[in-house]
């Protein structure tokens, strides 16, 4: 296959996996210019997606609240959702428990 085939069946694949991320990615909430969210389809240990302009990460909730990784983002900001995620703990998990019942 040549690479600009390639190129053109990778480019047909996005808009599936965009269209996926908005439908099944529920919001959680939005703080301090954060977008909080899960995706529907990942592992089974509570956790959350963190998004903003400058980059992401990906934080366990439980046993207890640890960075799982991070892409771009400052320790001024990691520290900052962290405090985030302590302070809407509750909201977080009664969230991740109405999306993944049972």
């Amino acid at each position: 296959m040549s690479r600009s085939e390639q190129y053109s069946q990778s480019w047909l694949i996005l808009p599936v996996l965009w269209y996926d991320a908005v439908v099944v990615s529920p919001t959680v909430f939005r703080k301090r210019g954060y977008r909080f969210f899960f995706f529907s389809r990942e592992e089974s240990r509570m956790h959350v997606h963190v998004y903003c302009g400058d980059g992401e990460a990906k934080f366990w909730l439980e046993p207890e609240i640890a960075l799982a990784h991070n892409y771009r983002l400052s320790r001024k900001q990691i520290k900052e959702i962290e405090e985030i995620i302590e302070d809407n703990y509750d909201e977080l998990e009664r969230a991740w428990k109405e999306h993944f019942p049972g």
